[in-house]
């Protein structure tokens, strides 16, 4: 973490609610498109650089539920930006306030921090602010990114948590229990993440099962082609304008690039145990771990082209999760 050098300013405009770093004018930068899925607990630096690099040194926005101003001297001292703000949108009469929606759209990157992401579900979802994610996405195309619960929210399919989190244990004896809530289809939308479900956390606690049940659901419901992209804490997976994944991080953490290996599962009923076994093959996982510098390379483009990793399976027999 990079100590602080500027104090944050409460932004007029906004009130209590937002806070900047930087020189509150706005400035227009070239852009690259690009995305970070971060894993959660200590941020990784070297993402957030990739993602000020992308952002051509402008508007550097965060949004969240909940919390404080703590990413403004953080991210203003990896890089060059023209300004970093925080903006707190807690409920959904300020996800509909056009001056926030402005301010959003207005950004050259935008990162969502933890947090719950039913807070980001009930507060944002069908929003001037949910509108103002996707602008800068696909039609402005900048750098845009999440740890926590602000990478669950960025797959097309997602997580919501609106029953509270789910163990792997909890969700591999019940894949239909009402803490397995899934949304699809209707909210952040990445293109080059369709059908494909973010996971985060996923060695605190481990949470391969709880994503195979997912997979499994996605699979089972709605005859997806199901992917997912789970990284465990002190990672990040920097997805950039061609759709290829390189992932940065600390301490031996890991991404896992997990896809249906074209057979749905065997048991996937209400308050029946999971089975997902097809051979020993249900789920085909592409595994590298993270480097300071970026390591490994995964194409999102076919899901097969990938270096720097290892292959593997993940099964399901009877609620027992397997991995080979």
């Amino acid at each position: 973490m990079v100590e602080p050098t500027i104090d944050s300013q409460v932004d007029e405009k906004f009130g209590e609610f937002a806070m900047i770093t930087g020189d509150a004018a706005n400035v227009e930068t070239t852009t690259q498109s690009g995305f970070v899925l971060m894993g959660g607990s200590t941020d990784v630096d070297e993402a957030i650089a990739w993602m000020i690099e992308r952002s051509g040194g402008g508007d550097f926005v965060v949004i969240r539920a909940t919390g404080t101003d703590a990413y403004n001297n953080y991210i203003y001292g990896l890089g060059t930006v023209n300004s970093v703000e925080t903006i707190i949108i807690n409920s959904v009469s300020k996800a509909n306030k056009t001056n926030i929606e402005n301010k959003i759209k207005n950004a050259e990157a935008l990162f969502i921090a933890g947090g719950d992401q039913y807070d980001y579900v009930k507060y944002w979802k069908n929003t001037k602010v949910e509108n103002a994610i996707n602008y800068l996405i696909n039609t402005k195309k900048v750098p845009v990114g999440g740890t926590s619960a602000g990478c669950a929210i960025l797959g097309d399919v997602y997580f919501s948590a609106q029953f509270g989190t789910v163990t792997s244990s909890q969700a591999l004896n019940n894949p239909y229990s009402q803490k397995v809530a899934l949304g699809k289809n209707d909210f952040v939308n990445i293109p080059i993440l369709a059908q494909t479900i973010t996971d985060t956390h996923f060695d605190n606690p481990d949470r391969r099962g709880r994503a195979t049940t997912f997979l499994a659901r996605m699979v089972q419901d709605w005859n997806y082609n199901a992917k997912g992209i789970a990284v465990e804490e002190k990672t990040a997976v920097c997805i950039d304008e061609n759709n290829i994944a390189t992932v940065y991080g600390y301490n031996n953490g890991t991404a896992f690039f997990m896809q249906s290996n074209g057979q749905g599962p065997e048991v996937c009923t209400p308050n029946t145990k999971l089975t997902w076994n097809r051979n020993n093959q249900a789920v085909k996982v592409y595994k590298i771990e993270n480097e300071v510098n970026g390591n490994g390379s995964f194409d999102l483009n076919d899901w097969s082209g990938a270096s720097g990793g290892t292959w593997k399976y993940f099964w399901v027999d009877n609620g027992v999760f397997h991995e080979n």
